[in-house]
């Protein structure tokens, strides 16, 4: 089980969205958000980039706990969502399932439904791993 690395979730973009860390493992990361007014579009269903950002999150999360303690990163590479049906209340509960561990990318599968338990979004997730820069340095690109 990895846990929630020096209260990570507890700032930033992930307490803006409000993401819960349910369970966590190399291989599957589990978490939920609460649907609340700021997450919704003007009709009332959780806006298309919520449902991208938990994806990223989960999978960048996933990755950088197992590569942050051999000096490297995660960061986002590659996000193919598909919004299949919308949730307009309750929790959103996403599953994200490790698909491939490499040496400079990992990829997932991310599956997000809603209470009822129905699929209501898919995504593949690639994330990049890098070296970490040197400390009051900003990460090289991607490329």
């Amino acid at each position: 089980m990895i846990t929630d690395r020096a209260g990570m979730l507890d700032r930033g973009f992930f307490a803006l969205i409000g993401l819960e860390l349910v369970s966590s493992s190399p291989e599957e990361m589990v978490g939920t958000v609460a649907v609340r007014d700021e997450l919704l579009q003007p009709t009332g269903i959780v806006h298309g980039g919520v449902y991208a950002a938990i994806a990223e999150s989960l999978a960048s999360l996933g990755t950088g706990f197992v590569v942050g303690p051999e000096g490297k990163l995660a960061l986002g590479l590659s996000n193919q969502t598909s919004f299949l049906r919308p949730i307009g209340q309750g929790t959103i509960h996403a599953r994200a399932v490790r698909k491939h561990a490499g040496r400079t990318t990992w990829v997932w599968d991310v599956e997000i439904t809603d209470d009822a338990g129905r699929l209501c979004v898919l995504t593949r997730m690639t994330v990049a791993v890098r070296d970490a820069p040197a400390p009051g340095a900003r990460p090289a690109p991607a490329s």
